[in-house]
């Protein structure tokens, strides 16, 4: 099969159209004046509404941007620039955050997949070019493209593959090379952070949006995987108020639309399985992740869920999560709930060691496994009850 390559590097003019949201690229239009009124409803803009309706639709159908928005096909750089910001608009104005991220992320990935497309000097120029107007102060270096290693760690902690860690970067002094490819990726991760970030709107704004665009908001609610929770069938059991810290922490990062580290998404799922959930629930808890893929999802889960025999995979220690950023014994600000900002007294029990512990001790079943060592002693876990399942060394695939 033909590998079809993107074309060399783009005048100003084509560069503002296929990365918009680039400073500068308002200098796409003509004609000065208009309005965001006018983009809403004037029918003057009727080609660049629909293309925005298209952007925000097909992130929502497939965030990572596999399939091409036809309608891109037949539209002017105006229409483009436009067509994003109506997407920002509209978006920053829904009614849930998490449509917003998915598309952050689609056009994010559709940006590095020009990137990632070009060859040899022009993937360098072109890639140095939109680092630049976007000011992630790269430069070139010799064997690749070199970041400052403060800008290097801000945009390479939340990408999950190993090969990013810092360990393995090639770092000189005070900046870290890399393979074009991989500053392509970096690229990607500064663009999803931008526009993930909702643009500030009055409250007239958003309802006069709503209003407008209560069609497409109705749309979104039909096709974007929302977080949900099975209370029936062989999860009922589940006590998620009774989860530790950790565990419901990530449950409201995923809930909230927002991005969760590799090491963050295989524990929740190892501890949802020994908890007792069947794999629609474990499914469901990854819905409202920006990146959801539905069959790779799956995939995942099964893997986890089916390692030696259907037993799964152990949950990482409490030790491993703290090495890991994911840790929330101490209290998480941002919690909704007052008795979840401060400090967890049972995190800091010296038995505890791991988070199917807590949730046996604070009542929940989980599944027992023969080479679970004793838990705490018998004041903690209750007469006559097996004790909460120990330290594993067990922490899966990564």
């Amino acid at each position: 099969m033909a590998v079809h390559r993107a074309p060399a590097v783009l005048d100003e003019r084509s560069l503002f159209a296929t990365y918009p949201f680039l400073p500068g690229a308002e200098s796409l239009l003509a004609e000065a004046g208009w309005t965001l009124r006018d983009l809403f409803e004037d029918r003057r803009y009727d080609a660049a509404r629909l293309l925005g309706r298209a952007r925000i639709l097909a992130a929502a159908d497939d965030p990572r941007a596999v399939r091409e928005v036809a309608e891109f096909a037949h539209a002017s750089p105006a229409e483009r620039y436009l067509s994003f910001v109506f997407a920002r608009v509209a978006l920053a104005a829904a009614p849930s955050k998490a449509a917003l991220r998915r598309w952050a992320v689609a056009e994010s990935k559709r940006s590095s997949a020009r990137l990632e497309g070009l060859d040899g000097s022009a993937q360098e120029e072109e890639i140095l070019a939109v680092a630049g107007r976007l000011r992630l102060a790269v430069a070139p270096a010799d064997g690749g493209i070199g970041f400052p290693l403060d800008s290097y760690v801000r945009l390479a902690t939340p990408i999950r593959e190993a090969d990013f860690r810092l360990v393995r970067q090639d770092l000189r002094g005070g900046t870290v090379v890399v393979r074009p490819a991989r500053a392509a990726r970096l690229v990607e991760e500064g663009i999803r952070r931008m526009l993930a970030e909702p643009v500030p709107l009055q409250a007239e704004v958003v309802e006069f949006v709503r209003g407008r665009e209560a069609e497409l908001f109705a749309a979104l609610a039909t096709r974007l995987p929302l977080p949900t929770a099975r209370s029936g069938g062989p999860a009922g059991g589940l006590l998620p108020e009774r989860f530790p810290p950790c565990i419901r922490k990530m449950r409201r990062t995923l809930q909230a639309g927002e991005n969760l580290s590799h090491a963050g998404r295989f524990a929740l799922a190892a501890f949802l399985h020994r908890a007792g959930a069947d794999p629609e629930t474990i499914v469901d808890a990854y819905r409202g992740a920006p990146d959801f893929d539905e069959s790779i999802t799956r995939y995942q889960v099964e893997h986890i869920t089916q390692h030696a025999g259907g037993a799964g995979y152990t949950p990482p220690e409490c030790e491993t999560l703290r090495s890991h950023g994911l840790c929330v014994r101490d209290g998480d600000p941002t919690a909704p709930e007052p008795r979840e900002r401060g400090r967890d007294p049972l995190c800091f029990e010296p038995w505890l060691h791991h988070p199917l512990q807590y949730y046996q001790t604070r009542g929940g079943r989980v599944t027992e496994r023969s080479e679970d060592p004793p838990g705490p002693p018998p004041s903690g876990g209750g007469p006559g009850r097996p004790g909460p399942p120990g330290r594993s060394r067990s922490t899966g695939p990564r």
